[in-house]
C-alpha cells in the first residue's frame, strides 16, 4: 500500500500461484465485539476486497460490483499523509456504492515514525506521539462521519514500513498507536490497523503489553495467497474473531465491465464500515 502515498515508487515481488480460500462476492455477516450494550453491532465482510489510491468513479464502481469478483473496497478517508486526491469521494458516492452492495472500508494516513524514510507531511516524536494519535484518530472520525460512516464503523490507521530494530521508534510508534485506537473507541468506533508483515503490523502483533491496541489487523505480505489463515505470521489465537484481513497482492491491472483500475487485492475477514 506504500505506492498509494508520498510515492508510487515500485514494488519487487516475487509472485507465487494464488491459492483462492475464500468465496466471490463474500459473507456479509453481522456481531458484537464490544462487551458493552452501547456499541453498534459490529458489520463483518468475508470474501474478496480491493484497495486502489483513488476512490474509483460511481461508473466503474458500478461495472465492477455488477462483474461480481470482489463484494467491498478499500477508501482513503483522510490523514495528511494521504497521496492521492479523491474527487469521487463523497457522502453522496458512499450512499450510492453501499446502495450496490458494496462494504466499504474505511483507511487512514495518519502520521508516520519518526525513523521512517521518505518526507511525509506528518510524522510524530516520541514526545508528541500520543497528542498526534489522539488528534488524528479526531480528524479519522471527524472525516469517516462526513462521508456518512456512522459509530460501530472500522476505521483503520495506515502505518508504513519503518526499522522495527530501532526500539526507540518502535515504542513511538506504539504510543501513537495506543493513542489513536483509544481516542477512536471513545468515540464509538471500531479501531483497525494495516501495517507490513516485516515492521508496522509486526509490531502490533507481537507487543506482549496488548492494552489499546487495534482489534482489528490488515497485514500486507504480498505472497498472492488469499487467505487470512493459512500464512498468518503470528499467534493463532490473535485476532481470530473476524477481525484479519490480508494484502496479498499489488498493482493488479484489472479490467472488468470496460473499467480498468489497478488495485491491490485483499482477502478480508473483519469489520467495515456502517452506512445507512
Amino acid at each position: 500500500m506504500a505506492h498509494h502515498k508520498r510515492s508510487r515508487r515500485p514494488r519487487y515481488i516475487a509472485l507465487a500461484a494464488t491459492g483462492a480460500v475464500v468465496a466471490a462476492g463474500g459473507v456479509y455477516a453481522a456481531q458484537t465485539s464490544m462487551a458493552t450494550t452501547a456499541w453498534p453491532a459490529q458489520k463483518t465482510y468475508t470474501g474478496r476486497a480491493f484497495d486502489t489510491c483513488t476512490a474509483p468513479s460511481l461508473s466503474a464502481m458500478t461495472a465492477w460490483k455488477k462483474d461480481g469478483y470482489y463484494g467491498a473496497a478499500a477508501v482513503y478517508v483522510g490523514g495528511k499523509n494521504r497521496g492521492c486526491a479523491q474527487p469521487n469521494l463523497t457522502a453522496s458516492w458512499t450512499r450510492s456504492v453501499t446502495a450496490q452492495g458494496w462494504k466499504l472500508i474505511p483507511l487512514y494516513v495518519g502520521a508516520q515514525p519518526p525513523c521512517q524514510t521518505g518526507r511525509s507531511p506528518e510524522k510524530f516524536t516520541a514526545a508528541n506521539a500520543a497528542s498526534v494519535g489522539a488528534a488524528d484518530a479526531k480528524d479519522a472520525v471527524a472525516k469517516a462521519s462526513a462521508l456518512g460512516m456512522k459509530p460501530g464503523s472500522a476505521i483503520y490507521l495506515d502505518m508504513e514500513a519503518y526499522d522495527l530494530k530501532n526500539t526507540a521508534c518502535d515504542n513511538a510508534v506504539l504510543t501513537y498507536v495506543r493513542s489513536f485506537t483509544k481516542t477512536l473507541r471513545d468515540r464509538t468506533y471500531r479501531a483497525g490497523f494495516y501495517g507490513f508483515s516485516s515492521s508496522s503490523a509486526k509490531s502490533v502483533a507481537t507487543a506482549k503489553n496488548r492494552t489499546d491496541l487495534p482489534g482489528n489487523l490488515w497485514y500486507a505480505l504480498w505472497n498472492s495467497k488469499e487467505t487470512t489463515t493459512a500464512d498468518w505470521p503470528w499467534d493463532p489465537k490473535l485476532y481470530t474473531n473476524h477481525s484479519r484481513a490480508h494484502q496479498y497482492l499489488v498493482n493488479s491491472k484489472e479490467k472488468r465491465g470496460g473499467y480498468t483500475l489497478t488495485v491491490d487485492r485483499d482477502a478480508w475477514d473483519a469489520p467495515v464500515a456502517i452506512v445507512g
